[in-house]
C-alpha cells in the first residue's frame, strides 16, 4: 500500500466518524472506554468529546500536574486532551494535533463549550508536528501511532518538542507476530489499526532510535481479550476495531481463521518513557 493512499484512507474514515456517517464500534461508547481503561469520572468528564475511539487510556499511570504544557497526537474530538487539561489546570496549556478537518472542528467546538481556552487543536500531521521544539512536557497519544506510515518519523517528532527530560505515554497497537497477509494488503484492517501495526521489538526499536529512553511498557493487553471486551459478537465471523472500521473479510480466503490469527497476532500496549 502506498503511504497517500493509508493517509487518504485514515483522514476520510475519521472524518466519517467525526460527521456521525460511521461508527468507530459496535458497542456504546462509555461501555468501551471503560473497557479500555477510563473512569466514569473521566467519562464525565469528556462528554461528548468521547467516540469510542481508543485502544487505551495513556493518561493512566501518568504524572501529568498543574502548569505543564501536553501534546495529544491525533486528538480527535478531544477526548484525552481535555482530561490533560483538567491535570494541568488554568497555568498549563493542551495542544490537540490532527489532520482532519471534521475532527478539528469537534475538537474546537468542544472546547468552546467548556471553556478550555488554553486548549488548543492544530492541523497537521504527526510525523511533522506544528509544535516548536523542546517547548512540551508530555506528548500522549491514543491508538494512533499505529496508523502512520512512517512511526520514524512520529518518535523522533515526539524527542523533537519534548523537553529535555520530558515524558511521553501512548497506548498503542502492536504485534506479537506477523500477520497473515491477506490482512497486511487489506486496508480497511489498516485504518482499522491492525495492519499497520508494528511488530512490538520493532516499535520499541524505533522509539529508541528516536533517541528517547527509560522505555517502559506499565500494561498489556493480548488481542483475543479485546475481541472478547469490544466486539464479542463477531468474534467469529469478523472483527470491529475500536480505532476505526470494520474490517472487510468477508471476500478473503477462509475469513475466520484469519481473523483468529490476528486476533491471536495483536496487543494493545502502554509505553511510557522520556527524552
Amino acid at each position: 500500500m502506498k503511504n497517500e493512499n493509508i493517509t487518504t484512507a485514515v483522514k476520510e474514515h475519521y472524518g466519517a466518524v467525526a460527521r456521525g456517517e460511521a461508527s468507530a464500534c459496535g458497542a456504546p461508547v462509555d461501555d468501551v472506554a471503560r473497557s479500555i481503561g477510563y473512569s466514569d469520572e473521566e467519562l464525565a468528564l469528556a462528554g461528548d468529546a468521547n467516540l469510542g475511539l481508543g485502544c487505551g487510556n495513556p493518561l493512566a499511570l501518568t504524572q501529568i500536574k498543574p502548569g505543564m504544557t501536553v501534546v495529544d497526537l491525533g486528538s480527535g474530538a478531544g477526548f484525552d486532551a481535555f482530561l490533560a487539561w483538567s491535570r494541568v489546570g488554568p497555568t498549563g496549556r493542551v495542544i490537540g494535533v490532527d489532520m482532519t478537518d471534521d475532527m478539528l472542528n469537534l475538537a474546537r467546538e468542544n472546547a468552546a463549550k467548556r471553556n478550555a481556552s488554553n486548549v488548543e487543536f492544530r492541523k497537521g500531521v504527526i510525523e511533522e508536528l506544528p509544535v516548536e521544539s523542546g517547548t512540551v512536557d508530555y506528548v500522549i497519544s491514543n491508538c494512533v501511532i499505529n496508523l502512520s506510515a512512517d512511526k520514524p518519523a512520529v518518535f523522533r517528532e515526539i524527542a523533537r518538542v519534548l523537553k529535555p527530560g520530558g515524558h511521553f505515554a501512548v497506548s498503542d497497537i502492536v504485534l506479537l507476530k506477523v500477520l497473515p497477509e491477506e490482512l497486511v494488503r487489506d486496508i480497511s484492517a489498516y485504518v482499522g489499526c491492525i495492519s499497520g501495526a508494528s511488530l512490538l521489538t520493532d516499535y520499541l526499536s524505533t522509539a529508541l532510535a528516536a533517541g528517547l529512553r527509560d522505555l517502559s511498557i506499565p500494561q498489556i493487553a493480548h488481542g483475543v481479550e479485546l475481541m472478547k471486551v469490544l466486539a464479542p459478537d463477531t468474534a467469529c465471523n469478523g472483527t470491529t476495531s475500536c480505532c476505526g472500521s470494520t474490517i472487510s473479510v468477508s471476500s478473503l480466503k477462509s475469513p475466520s481463521k484469519i481473523v483468529r490469527d490476528a486476533a491471536a497476532a495483536v496487543a494493545s500496549i502502554k509505553l511510557h518513557g522520556k527524552k
